[in-house]
């Protein structure tokens, strides 16, 4: 049996934003939610900090908007699957 390529900190943030572009990208998502996904993503992918700092951060912009009413019920779990996986860059 092969074990699945244990994923580098940087190789789960690529996938995480991967992650968000579907929320950036689906129009029926209201504006201030892809807004503040594009922002999170933005905040992975920048270069020059570490990235538990990165993931912190994503993950307190995303909990932001969590709580938004006008957020489509699929969208809201998107969210929590993209924060389950942030939270795991942040504990390694």
């Amino acid at each position: 049996m092969f074990a699945p390529k244990k994923l580098t900190p940087e190789e789960k943030l690529q996938q995480i934003a991967m992650m968000l572009d579907e929320i950036i990208n689906d129009t029926t998502v209201p504006r201030n939610i892809r807004a503040a996904a594009e922002k999170a993503k933005e905040t992975i992918l920048k270069e020059g900090e570490e990235p538990i700092v990165k993931s912190a951060t994503a993950i307190q912009i995303l909990d932001d908007i969590s709580d938004d009413p006008n957020m489509p019920l699929h969208t809201r779990t998107q969210i929590w699957s993209i924060v389950s996986e942030l939270e795991t860059v942040k504990n390694e």
